[in-house]
């Protein structure tokens, strides 16, 4: 348990000073409970994949705008019914879970095994992003665009996202355009020395724990970590009617909270480093009631 920290000897209590901060800075969960409807954006079921593992189901965001050719050719794979008794077969402590046909002999129909790289979008003209950190170790630009964390040139003409945790990604061999069926979630903290070097392309919305809580080694006569189906959620609508919504990360109020992590107003901290990275910045979802 978190006990009251205080200075002894000293003219005010640090308590009395975190709580004075508090007074004219809100809260993260202040922010986040009190952004207007219009702060938040339901996300198209269209772009929602849903994974079935053992122990419950995962909800994905596909992101189109940076990865068009791997978002369309996955739901076409979901459509197919690939996935559909394949396993999570990789797992590495801190690292990846990584799920498909590790056999590489499933065929396909309509979709393909193979897409060209789409490790960043390339675009004439600077996209603008919500601006986070210029002093970032892997990137001239860090910040986050439609609800995903990313990173730029300094031109602000290559964009694509990062590895945070959580993010969805396509995994390939030497050959840069070997990917396609193949994907990964990663676990714990984000292998950023593998942006620009592969095609990532999505983020869990809900149910992070179910990968995490993946088998570690493989039980005798036992598939490993199976994946019951993946699925485009709009597809399935009448079975399953989740909806999910995540905060604007152009919004008024996500700026605010980007404020309220760098500089933490909670009567416990004591230290305001008035810095936070891409990915200790979470973006907050949640699940619509119905």
């Amino acid at each position: 348990m978190f006990k009251k920290l205080c200075f002894i000897g000293g003219t005010l209590l640090a308590s009395q000073m975190s709580m004075a901060q508090a007074d004219t800075q809100p809260t993260a969960t202040q922010i986040i409970n009190q952004a207007t409807q219009q702060q938040w954006r339901l996300v198209d079921a269209d772009n929602i994949i849903k994974i079935t593992l053992p122990t419950g189901a995962a909800y994905i965001e596909l992101n189109p705008l940076l990865a068009p050719k791997h978002t369309q050719n996955i739901k076409q794979l979901a459509r197919e019914g690939f996935y559909k008794n394949l396993n999570v077969y990789r797992f590495v402590e801190g690292f990846v879970a990584q799920g498909g046909d590790e056999s590489g002999k499933k065929p396909v129909k309509s979709a393909v095994k193979a897409i060209p790289a789409e490790f960043y979008l390339t675009t004439s003209s600077p996209v603008n992003i919500t601006e986070l950190d210029h002093n970032d170790g892997y990137a001239p630009i860090t910040g986050f665009l439609n609800g995903f964390a990313v990173a730029q040139n300094d031109a602000q003409t290559q964009t694509w996202q990062v590895h945070c945790n959580g993010i969805f990604a396509m995994a390939r061999d030497n050959d840069i355009n070997s990917g396609g069926t193949e994907f990964y979630v990663t676990i714990g903290q984000g292998p950023r020395y593998l942006d620009r070097n592969i095609t990532v392309f999505g983020r869990v919305l809900e149910g992070m724990e179910h990968f995490n809580r993946l088998s570690r080694t493989s039980t005798k006569n036992t598939v490993f970590n199976p994946i019951t189906d993946l699925q485009v959620l709009a597809d399935i609508s009448q079975q399953d009617n989740s909806q999910f919504k995540v905060m604007r990360t152009d919004s008024n109020a996500f700026l605010a909270l980007i404020k309220a992590r760098q500089n933490r107003s909670e009567a416990w901290f004591v230290e305001t480093p008035n810095y936070v990275d891409v990915c200790g910045m979470p973006i907050p979802t949640k699940r619509v009631e119905r």
